[in-house]
Formats: C-alpha cells, structure tokens, sequence
C-alpha cells in the first residue's frame, strides 16, 4: 500500500511539475540556507581551532573586563557577553606585574590608537591600528611577505607600521606599500611588512587582522597623549611550564594592584578555543533560525497546495471511497503526496548547498564543513514538515462524503 502510494505522489508530481517545483521553492530555500549557514559556521569555527592550536599551548590571554565566571575550581561556568568587548581596564602596571610572573617568557602589550589612514590623498577610516612590542610577531607565528620585516625593538621609537594583506590592496592598490608612508593623526609612518594573509584571527574576535596597522607601542602612547589604552596582553610561558600554576599566580598579583576586583579575564588557549566555538554556535544557530522560517513558509504553502489538490479531486476521492478505499487510506494517499514534495524539495536543498559550498571554497577565503549528521538532519526536517502541513489537507480528503464527491464537478 506504502509504494502505492508514493507512485501516486509521483505521477501527481510529474503531471503538475512547475506548480510541484514552485510549492518546493520554500523548503529548497530553507533547506540551502539551513545547510550552508550551518557550514559556513562549523567551517569558520574550524579555521579559528586550527589558528588558536598553530599558536601554542603555551600562549595565555589577559583581556580588559570580566568576561567569564568560573566556579570554585575555577572552572568557567557562563561567558558576560557585556563584558566580553568591554573597554580598557589594563595598565602598564598590569604588564609589569605579568612580565615578573615566574614562568612568563614574553608579554606582549596591544594599545588601541583612534585614528584614520590616509596615503595619496586616499583616506581608510576602517582600519584597526594597535600599538604592540616587537615580540607581537611571535605571538602571531605569521610570516611576512617577502620584501619586509616586522619592527624589531631598534625602532620602538621610530615612526614605522605593519600593515594587513587588505590594507594593502585597498589603501596603496597596485602600488607596493614597502617603503611608502601612510599618515595618520597628522603623522608620517614608513611602511616595512606587509602580512601574509590572515585566514581568520584567532587571538581577538573584534579585529580582522588583514585590516590591522601594527605599530610600535611607544609610538602608540604617543599618539594617544602619553596614555597607554591596554586592550589586551598576550603571555608566552616557558616550554614545559604549568600553566595552571602560571595563572595562578599572575591572577593573584593583579589582583593585588586592582584591589581585589575582578576587572579582567585570563584565558588559556583551550578556554579560549570554546569561548570562541560557543559564540559561533551561537551565531550561526540565531541566523539558522531566522533562516529556518522560510520552511514554516515553505510548509503552508505546501499546506495551500495540498488543500487545493484535494479539491481537484474530489471525483477522484468518492471513486475511491466507493470500491472500498478506508479513511485511513486515503489520509495515507495525501500524507505520503505531501511528504515525497517535502523531501524531493530537501533533496534540491542539500544538493544547492553542497554546490554553494564548493563554489565558496573555489572563490572565497571560506571553508565551509558539511557534515554526514547535518544533512540527515536537513532531509528528516524536511519530512517533518511534510507530515505537520500535510495532515490538515489528507484528514479533510478523508472526511469527504463519497455519494456528494462523485456528484461533484
């Protein structure tokens, strides 16, 4: 009875395509955008699990404000998403007490300058410009593109920068920024590297590093009138130290110089590697769900369309009905109708997204990741919805009075 049924479906399908294709329109889109949002996002956490493990484990981040709770163990137990991106509370008295920390190895300090681009007459007034030490290139573990260097601690008090690959193909164009000055805040600074590009940044969730200025950090209290704005410091301990027992101590002696008050966050790389896979989780599940609405749509449509089949054959049902054909049959026939459109209309979906995920990987930075369980999950959503939307349509063909449906016209 089953494959009766689904052949019905199909020859209903095959005699109505464009009106079939045109009810599936809502569950394809949805369906393409569920699966390649939900990609874009497991393959943008990847990329930034792969960075954060390419810096070391070793590599410890001191951020402004309280950014987590934790528990007696000191265990995170919730992320403050209003403090996540808080302003700056760290000093240099901060990156003292760090630097003596036993087992610290290299501190390194990223002081926010406001200020604008400009080079020929061209400003760029959305680039992240950061004052930083010279150690800041082995926090990075980033090369330099060839010719160039980072600055070394000679030129901490010399007006030169660092600049990103988009900086560079945004702002100089086909000319090559080595050597060239930019200005900013009314002053000249030499350009001598320019990064290779970055694939994501995995030390600061708020900066595109392509779109950075490094400079020294001298220079960059300087520019802010004498006062260091610490945004962030990263700490390299010594190979095969405890860093458990690192940040216990560096905790306690920041809290000593804030008065006991909790204004900032330490982060190993692994709280870090999850603080970043819960906020694109999150992400990526908001914008799945605002996605995701256009297969309710899609499924009232399917809904409309089944209600209208219904009625265009009426004959068709009170035929049946009169050589025997049971309710539960007949709801059998129309459920089964809906349900092959639902999953031929997922089918399209997955195979649009796999096709939008390689074309994303052949012409973009991005690399999507499509998972086996995603696409099951795709396909038996898709059903689901076939079977919510298609009980109103199958129980009103059920209910039909046979004797009134074979007089109908």
């Amino acid at each position: 009875m089953f494959s009766g049924n689904v052949k019905m479906a199909i020859d209903s399908i095959r005699q109505a395509r464009w009106r079939s294709l045109l009810t599936m329109l809502g569950i394809i889109v949805g369906i393409t955008s569920v699966v390649t949002i939900v990609s874009l996002g497991e393959g943008v956490k990847q990329q930034v699990a792969g960075q954060i493990n390419h810096l070391g484990t070793n590599l410890i981040t001191v951020r402004s404000g309280k950014a987590v709770n934790r528990d007696a163990n000191g265990k995170i137990t919730s992320i403050n998403f209003t403090n996540l991106f808080s302003g700056n509370t760290l000093t240099e008295k901060d990156l003292e007490v760090i630097k003596k920390t036993s087992g610290v190895r290299i501190a390194v300090p990223t002081s926010v300058v406001s200020g604008t681009a400009n080079f020929d007459g061209t400003d760029y007034s959305t680039a992240s410009i950061i004052g930083t030490s010279s150690d800041m290139i082995e926090i990075l573990n980033q090369k330099i593109a060839s010719p160039g260097a980072f600055f070394s601690n000679d030129d901490a008090d010399k007006n030169v920068v660092v600049i990103g690959q988009t900086i560079a193909e945004q702002l100089f164009k086909d000319v090559s920024p080595i050597g060239r000055s930019l200005t900013i805040r009314g002053e000249d600074f030499r350009v001598i590297g320019v990064f290779d590009s970055f694939t994501s940044n995995p030390l600061n969730l708020e900066l595109n590093f392509n779109n950075t200025i490094f400079m020294p950090y001298s220079v960059a209290k300087k520019l802010n009138g004498g006062t260091a704005q610490i945004r962030e410091i990263y700490v390299k301990t010594n190979v095969g130290e405890d860093i458990n027992g690192v940040v216990k101590v560096m905790r306690s002696g920041l809290l000593t110089i804030h008065s006991g008050q909790e204004d900032f966050t330490i982060l190993r790389q692994d709280e870090f590697l999850n603080i970043a896979g819960t906020i694109f989780n999150m992400l990526t599940g908001f914008v799945a769900g605002i996605a995701a609405i256009s297969l309710l749509v899609g499924g009232i449509g399917i809904m409309n369309i089944m209600l209208v089949s219904v009625s265009e054959r009426t004959r068709e049902i009170g035929l049946r009905k009169a050589i025997g054909a049971t309710r539960r049959q007949i709801i059998g026939q129309f459920m089964v109708e809906a349900i092959v459109l639902t999953i031929f209309g997922g089918i399209i979906g997955v195979i649009l997204s796999l096709a939008i995920n390689g074309l994303l990987r052949i012409f973009t930075e991005f690399r999507p990741v499509t998972n086996v369980p995603v696409l099951l999950i795709a396909t038996g959503v898709s059903m689901g919805v076939g079977i919510l939307f298609g009980i109103a349509p199958a129980v009103q063909a059920a209910r039909k009075d046979p004797i009134e449906a074979l007089r109908h016209e």
